[in-house]
This record gives C-alpha cells, structure tokens and sequence, in this order.
C-alpha cells in the first residue's frame, strides 16, 4: 500500500510528487499518458504572472505570488530555463483607463512588488512595437517567462531521483473508499492489463479531469469546464519583436490575446477562449486562429504572422467557482484535491505543491529525510559518452534507469517509470508520531481546517 497516490503527472501533480519526497513516505504519481507534462501542462502560455489579477484573499491570488517567489531558487536548483522580462498590461484609446487602476489596486493588496502605471511614451521606450491606440499601461517587473516542459519534467525527475513511483500508460477508472485508504482501479493503456493500487491518501491533480474523480468520493460535486485556448508559435526571427509579455485587459474569460518573447527565442500568441464540452478537443480551428492576428494588433502592431512555424491548443480546467480548490473533501477523508487549476496555475505550481505536501503530512504525520537530493542531475543526452564512447539506445536507457532520469524527450513511450529496476524504490515507511503541525488554518470552499499556512 502507498502512503500516498497522486492522480495525474502535470506541473501541478509533479510539483506536488516533489514536494513529497522531502518526507519518509511512499508515494507514487498515476499519469494516464505516455510521459509527463502531456496534458494541459504543455499547452499553454508559459508566463509566470506577478499576480495582480486574481481577487486578493483568493487561492488564485496568494499562490500565485508564492509560487512566483519561488521560482529564481527553483530555476537553479532544478536547471529550467526562467527569464523575469517583466510584463505589460497594455490599454488603449478605447478602453477605460480604471481597468488599470483596479489591476493596480488588486496587486498591491496581493503583494506584488514593484507595480506602477506608465504612460504612452515611457511604454514607447520599452516596447516600441505598441500598437498606436496603446494610450497607458501597467508595468510588473516580476512577471517572467519559463518552460513549462522542462519545469515539469524537472518537478518529476527530482521526485524520482527522491524515491517516487511514476506509473505511466495508467489510466484511473474507479476510486473506492474502504476503512483508512482508498482502492484505484486502472488499466494499462498500451496493453489493457488491469492494476489496483491502494493507498492512504489520495491527491487529485487530474487537470480536467479532476471533477469526475472528486465526484466519484464525494458528494460534494465539482464541475470543470474545458477551457480551450489556441496559439501561434512564431521563428525565432521574430523572437525581439516584443521584449516583455505584453498583455489585454483582462475580461471575464480570461487575460485576453498575449504577445510574448520565450525563453527558447521565440514569439508566442494567444489564447483564444472558447468553452468546449468535449475534454480531448485540442485541435486547432481557422477561425481561432484567424482571431489571433486580429486581437493581437490591438495591443502590438505589426506582428510578424507570416513567420508563424507551428499552432497549438490546450484546455484550461475551469472550476464554476473561479478559483482553485484545494484541500481535502470533507466528506472523503484522505481524499484531496487540487483541482480547477487555470490560470495562473503554472505560475502557481510550486506553491500548491508546497502546500498540498503540507496538508498530506499533516494527515500522515511522516518524518522529513535526513537527505533530500535538491538538485537535478544532469540530463543525459544523445551524444553524450557513455564509459567511453557514443551512446546507443540501450545504453541511453540504462543510463537513464542509473541516473534515475526516467522521462526523457527521447525515451517517451517506453515507460521507464513503470518498468526499470530502480521504479519501485519505496523510501523507509514513516512512523505516526505526534508533532506540533507547521502549518497555520486555511479557510476557502470545501475546506475544513486545512493545515498549511501562507
């Protein structure tokens, strides 16, 4: 039996296996594709957000500038490719300037440092690609850019080098509540070979998905709503076209139409925002992306579109609430979510993988490790040598198993989490023992004296 089952290896869930292994427990990650980060974790923005959009007070707000807060010491312990360039949230001749006054206001109450209204001609300075209706903006020095893939992998190759179990190809079809723990029935997706697994603590990281597993413990029902946002991805060529991420006022369905360097060099458009009832629908469509080159040159003229070199979509998990639910149910002990996790969800990630792992260890009452491997180990890449010489296939493999370095770009699909000698390496099983809880009282929907303290 595993202290603990994490349902879903995203950046959400990833971060989470993570945090975990700090602790004596024996944890493992339950990801229905065939590698991590294959859901709405590679389809997104790539922006780590200052954190002046949410409402303060909310889950969404005071993660957001944690996990922000976070992310220089993670980006060198764990190599990911992170840039603060600073963000822009642009407003034009046709907009009501109080729309920046209430972000501003928002932020500052949210803690986000450095904010400040600019006008037309010290934007001009910044970013003279600006479209000519800009008249103001808002200026967030903290705002930065990221890899999503590397972040996650980085989240999960750090939990496996810590002694987490990945399970992947493994998809969840039932949960079952009995007296202390939880039974999850799942099939191999390759082979259809059916697998139980059983543990104490359930952690629901399922991104759109997570709805149907909370409702099937629970009766207390979520709904999620598949939030389908499209991009463009442009040549490096137009890589300098903006400097900073530039962004819309914001409306009810989300941060608008974004431009936006990448960490990798190149320039980045979208989303779109369109609500779809089917939850694998990430296909692109012509009037999504035709919509994209229009809405953009309201706030950025002259965007390059012609360079496009590939388009994308991925689904936003809306929670009816708006806004994160996190916690255990309260009708299903043992059972936490972490679900409804939109924007700002990947700037967020550290910080709910902090406190989901507190709110676990407040249940399971584990020792911390005498040691914890902070940092990543280098990635082993083709080329490299290998006792001597070039790397073949298998060598690469048995590297990989060796360095504990499982999910590798080219090593997906075959399952080294799941099947390599050194996957099932549960860690010394903890032992209950009473100790003062080092976190405070977290208040919010569905949530009844949480442990974790902001």
């Amino acid at each position: 039996m595993y202290d603990v089952a994490i349902i879903g290896a995203g950046v959400i869930g990833s971060a989470i296996a993570r945090e975990l292994s700090r602790y004596q427990a024996n944890v493992c990650v339950i990801e229905r594709e065939e590698d991590v980060c294959d859901g709405t974790s590679k389809a997104n923005s790539a922006i780590i957000h200052a954190g002046f959009d949410a409402a303060p007070g909310s889950l969404k707000a005071k993660l957001n500038v944690r996990g922000n807060e976070m992310m220089d010491a993670l980006s060198k312990d764990l190599d990911i490719p992170f840039k603060r360039n600073g963000s822009l949230v642009v407003c034009t001749k046709d907009q009501d300037r109080s729309g920046l006054d209430a972000l501003l206001e928002k932020g500052e109450k949210n803690g986000v440092p450095g904010l400040r209204i600019l006008e037309r001609e010290e934007l001009l300075q910044m970013e003279p690609n600006l479209s000519d209706d800009v008249t103001c903006g808002l200026y967030a020095p903290t705002g930065g850019i990221v890899c999503p893939f590397h972040m996650t992998m980085a989240f999960a190759e750090n939990a496996y080098t810590n002694g987490v179990s990945f399970f992947l190809n493994t998809k969840v079809t039932s949960i079952r509540k009995k007296d202390g723990s939880y039974t999850l029935e799942t099939i191999h997706t390759d082979t259809d070979t059916p697998e139980t697994f059983e543990a104490k603590v359930i952690i629901n990281a399922a991104g759109v998905h997570a709805d149907e597993f909370n409702n099937m413990v629970s009766e207390h029902k979520l709904h999620i709503t598949a939030r389908k946002g499209e991009y463009c991805l442009l040549d490096k060529e137009a890589g300098t076209h903006v400097s900073h991420t530039i962004f819309q006022l914001p409306s009810k369905m989300g941060k608008g139409v974004l431009v936006t360097p990448t960490v990798h060099g190149n320039l980045l458009v979208g989303p779109t925002a369109v609500d779809v009832t089917n939850k694998e629908a990430v296909n692109t469509t012509q009037d999504g992306l035709d919509s994209l080159a229009k809405t953009a040159a309201l706030s950025v003229k002259n965007v390059p579109m012609r360079q496009v070199i590939t388009s994308f979509a991925g689904l936003r998990a809306h929670e009816d609430g708006n806004d994160f639910i996190i916690g255990e149910a309260e009708d299903a002990k043992g059972f936490i979510n972490a679900a409804g996790i939109e924007s700002p969800g990947l700037s967020s990630a550290p910080a709910i993988g902090e406190m989901v792992a507190g709110i676990a260890a407040d249940l399971l009452f584990p020792y911390e490790k005498n040691r914890f491997y902070l940092h990543k180990k280098r990635h082993l890449k083709t080329g490299d040598t290998f006792h001597g010489g070039a790397q073949s296939a298998d060598q690469r493999a048995s590297g990989i198993w060796q360095h504990h370095l499982p999910l590798r770009d080219d090593q997906r699909g075959r399952d080294h989490g799941r099947h390599s000698p050194s996957a099932r390496c549960p860690l010394p099983r903890w032992s209950k023992t009473s100790h003062q809880s080092r976190h405070g009282t977290l208040s919010g929907r569905f949530l009844f004296s949480v442990p974790w303290k902001f």
